[in-house]
């Protein structure tokens, strides 16, 4: 009977351990993505070290931008700050101007038009805008699409004298729509107008309820074509896009088509160019003022999957999909007053390519 016991008791023993084990044996689940509130100051963090990054060389990459004219610098891993620093007297609430970097925002904002079924990318501006939007004769304006606008292909002059002109007399043909790629400011300003007639809101007001409200950006407003924000609301714009256009389990893009769209080439002029997006990695790239084709990447520092909203005077939002990386960079020029790629995104990848070990 003793015998009986004991061999009960060893068993149980061995099953109880055996839970143990598996209870501790068991991996951890996926971390999920981090959304800071909509409302408030909360943003959770994570070290460099935690993540095996060089915390010494990371302080060097935040040192040459702050040596560069940048005033906020925010470094985003799985949606965590994990470094972010402030110079000229800026903090986390400083509103500033993100010149062209706007544009990849309102690429986005135009898919969200599109799946609600208030436009067709496919549709000429002109039943949008009306007709004689432009100098051009009728059948050749009527070539103009919202692609087109999309992708800096419309064919309008980009050499005329004010490039933001959006008067008919500053739109003149230059080449048919869709066979040559030209950076300028004009159509795309007139994008938002078209945004704004097919809504039947104001582009500030399809902005918010489309976008700011939803992700927690308070302080972004749209003025003269050109948005403004902080640092922070800023990466959680790079957040969002880096989900796939979703925010805390909320869906703002469900075109699936348009998105992947968005951020791969739009056309074989610019490789480097998607829907008002610019893209690294692929085989050639264009510049604003340029009609020259460079070969090879636009930032050869950085991973070549890594695709940017970029404005004047180095305003910047680096998003990384593989390292799962937002970089924020806003501030003053760091060398290179146009819009579009700059020396500065190659010197400050290749100084982050030392930190974050890739």
């Amino acid at each position: 009977m003793l015998r009986i016991l004991f061999l009960f008791l060893v068993i149980g023993s061995l099953l109880s351990c055996k839970k143990t084990s598996e209870e501790v044996a068991l991996p951890p689940g996926p971390e999920s993505y981090y959304y800071p509130p909509l409302t408030g100051e909360e943003w959770l963090t994570k070290t460099a070290t935690g993540l095996n990054w060089d915390e010494t060389k990371l302080q060097e990459a935040f040192d040459y931008a702050g040596s560069k004219n940048s005033f906020g610098v925010v470094l985003l891993q799985h949606g965590k700050i994990v470094k972010e620093q402030y110079w000229n007297g800026w903090t986390k609430d400083t509103k500033y101007y993100i010149a062209s970097a706007g544009k990849s925002v309102a690429g986005f904002l135009t898919g969200i038009a599109q799946q609600e079924g208030t436009l067709n990318i496919n549709n000429k501006v002109s039943q949008y805008l009306g007709t004689g939007w432009t100098s051009l004769s009728l059948a050749k304006e009527n070539l103009i699409t919202v692609k087109n606008q999309l992708t800096m292909t419309t064919g309008l002059d980009d050499a005329v004298a004010d490039p933001d002109c959006i008067n008919p007399s500053c739109l003149l043909y230059k080449a048919d729509a869709g066979t040559r790629w030209a950076y300028h400011n004009a159509p795309y300003h007139l994008l938002q107008d078209v945004i704004a007639n097919a809504s039947g809101k104001t582009f500030n007001q399809y902005s918010k309820e489309k976008l700011f409200d939803k992700i927690g950006m308070p302080n972004a407003f749209w003025y003269n074509h050109i948005m403004w924000c902080t640092t922070r609301e800023a990466a959680r714009f790079g957040s969002m896009i880096i989900s796939g256009g979703k925010w805390n389990g909320v869906s703002l893009s469900s075109d699936a088509g348009y998105f992947n769209a968005m951020l791969n080439s739009s056309q074989t002029i610019n490789n480097s160019y998607g829907y008002l997006w610019w893209l690294n990695g692929k085989q050639n790239f264009m510049l604003p003022q340029s009609q020259l084709v460079f070969p090879g990447s636009l930032c050869t520092n950085a991973p070549a999957d890594m695709y940017m909203a970029l404005g004047k005077d180095d305003k910047k939002i680096y998003i990384v999909p593989s390292l799962d990386v937002v970089l924020v960079r806003l501030g003053d020029s760091a060398g290179t007053t146009t819009a579009g790629p700059s020396s500065f995104d190659n010197e400050l990848w290749g100084k982050l390519k030392l930190a974050l070990k890739y």
